[in-house]
């Protein structure tokens, strides 16, 4: 065995590009992690199982990203871990096993089952919202429910000779954990090295956002089709250094490495996870050589002993379609456009003594390309309601009204009349790790699993953490966000978090200074229905903002164009910061 294991990080969601594997086998590392299941998605499989009990997992997995490299797999002694599994790991691993037999091989195969809670849905009937309090939905309209695994499960899978391990829900980054415990033999006490291999899974689990993908200075990145995937060379003292393939494009700085650190998570003195709870604040990126960044200072602690549960469930329906109009005051002419069809549907709803949409959703997107009065937009209109044919009615009126229309609509005909599609909402709640029961199989044969017992814990508050005061300037400058500082943004359920980070430690007092929660509850008021948080990382001169009920619900739930909150960070880097003239180098 070498002192430092390379872990190659091959998918960050399901669709993900298929060449990452072989590119990351001709690198050379020791283990390919692949996460493919964001929350939505596993509603998505369940759905599939539902019409199939064959399916419910990541196809490509086995079809595009195993069966082309297993021959390289097998002959350099290469461990993948992954969660393809879905909702149903055991179908994933039979049609992965048929490809192995296929070409020859004895790869072991290993499933983690045990998060699917569905069959056990009666039993946690008084579950309550961990974000909004909400009662649980109705059994009927519930979809999938899964519970967060952690490490221990695909240890045990490693331990006993596993090449291949599929799980189901597990936490992002654990699936890089269990190959740092397994290889270095850390164990559910060491906090620290817990914390740091599951910063190297949380570094690794988006593929090439680490890379130069989806960067603040993504021009850096170069030919973005040759973009290398990450790979994280881990020591048993949980020393890191994040790098990628040599030869191929992409960028690794702790710019870039930065940003993915700060993605999606919270409050960072206490992103919680089924194995431990880490601190990222002081964590400190620095430049190792050409595409390398060496990662120190996560620190851990136990974890809560609790595991969240994501349920998927049947909300009603919604769709909308986009449009394109131009000329003068084209902003006006789209919504008036909008504003027909809607009022024609609900005209016909109260015809029908049916009730009103739920929700009602119009957006304009663009601007003017040239001077004077002339713009070109795009144009969103949906709507939501419990009945599909109320959907659809929409869908009609709007279409039915275009040669009545302000002039300048446009749009692609191709696909035709949207389709109504039912709205997947999302139920997240806690349970006591004890009450989930996990399952270790290797080619079918029971692997004893003996899971380490947590205590129920409540967390400990974090002591805020804040930058030195700005000091005061005789005369200041406004410069946008941009300018001083990289960002990115991302989702959780109905929350947006903003992770920003300084581009020179003297800028970070006054964008501390500019982004107040005030000031972003402004730049975001369309959006925002909750609260905002901040939270500062010393050691990457850089904060994390939390905005609560900024996303309409959220996923396959909002009607939303960025349902997401993908593009929050882009519009956040416009806001201006005020600075003392002369701070900023050539500017």
């Amino acid at each position: 065995m070498t002192q430092v294991l390379r872990i190659g990080g091959a998918s960050g969601f399901w669709g993900e590009a298929p060449h990452a594997t072989a590119q990351l086998l001709g690198a050379g590392v020791d283990v390919l992690v692949y996460d493919y299941l964001a929350e939505i998605t596993m509603s998505i499989m369940a759905r599939a199982r539902m019409k199939d009990a064959s399916l419910g997992y990541a196809t490509d997995f086995v079809t595009d990203a195993m069966a082309p490299n297993l021959q390289k797999i097998a002959a350099g002694g290469i461990k993948v871990l992954s969660n393809a599994g879905g909702v149903n790991p055991s179908a994933c691993a039979e049609a992965l096993r048929a490809r192995i037999a296929d070409a020859g091989l004895s790869l072991k195969v290993a499933v983690v089952e045990g998060d699917d809670l569905l069959p056990r849905a009666d039993e946690f009937a008084g579950a309550v919202e961990m974000f909004s309090g909400a009662p649980m939905p109705p059994r009927d309209r519930i979809a999938s429910m899964n519970a967060y695994l952690g490490a221990a499960p695909v240890v045990a899978a490693l331990a006993a000779g596993a090449d291949i391990v599929i799980t189901g829900r597990c936490a992002d980054s654990a699936l890089t954990l269990a190959a740092c415990m397994h290889r270095f033999g850390w164990t559910a006490g060491d906090h620290d090295l817990l914390a740091a291999g599951s910063l190297a899974g949380h570094l690794l689990e988006c593929g090439p956002q680490s890379t130069g993908g989806n960067f603040t200075d993504w021009q850096q990145a170069g030919d973005l089709a040759r973009i290398g995937y990450p790979i994280a060379e881990i020591s048993a003292d949980g020393g890191m250094v994040l790098t990628k393939p040599e030869g191929s494009t992409g960028i690794v700085s702790p710019a870039s490495v930065g940003e993915q650190m700060v993605y999606e998570i919270g409050d960072p003195q206490a992103y919680l996870l089924p194995d431990v709870i880490c601190d990222f604040s002081e964590v400190e990126l620095s430049q190792d050589g050409p595409d390398r960044v060496r990662v120190s200072g996560a620190k851990g602690r136990a974890p809560t002993g609790r595991l969240k549960v994501s349920a998927t469930w049947a909300d009603g329906y919604r769709a909308g379609m986009v449009f394109q109009m131009n000329g003068r005051n084209a902003r006006d002419k789209a919504r008036a456009f909008a504003q027909m069809g809607l009022d024609r549907a609900r005209a016909r709803l109260a015809q029908l003594g049916a009730p009103d949409y739920r929700e009602v959703s119009f957006e304009a997107f663009g601007g003017r390309p040239g001077p004077g009065e002339y713009e070109e937009i795009a144009y969103k209109a949906a709507v939501r309601h419990d009945d599909a044919r109320a959907v659809g009615l929409f869908l009609k009126e709007l279409i039915g009204g275009a040669l009545a229309t302000p002039p300048g609509l446009h749009f692609f005909t191709g696909g035709g009349r949207p389709k109504p599609s039912p709205v997947v909402a999302l139920f997240s709640f806690l349970v006591d790790a004890d009450a989930v029961t996990c399952r270790v199989t290797l080619d079918g044969q029971p692997v004893a699993f003996g899971p380490v017992r947590l205590p129920i814990r409540d967390i400990e508050p974090s002591v805020p953490k804040s930058p030195p005061a700005a000091e005061p300037a005789a005369e200041t400058v406004a410069r946008p966000l941009e300018e001083l500082a990289w960002a990115r943004s991302g989702d959780k359920g109905d929350s947006a978090n903003i992770g920003v980070i300084a581009r020179h430690p003297a800028y970070m007092p006054y964008i501390w200074e500019a982004l107040t929660p005030e000031a972003v509850a402004r730049v975001f008021a369309d959006e925002l229905r909750g609260e905002v948080a901040r939270f500062y990382l010393p050691g990457i001169d850089g904060m994390n903002i939390l905005m609560t009920q900024v996303l309409g619900g959220g996923g396959v739930a909002s009607l939303r164009n960025d349902p997401q909150g993908k593009a929050f960070a882009q519009k956040l880097l416009s806001l201006p910061v005020h600075v003392p003239a002369g701070l900023i180098v050539n500017s």
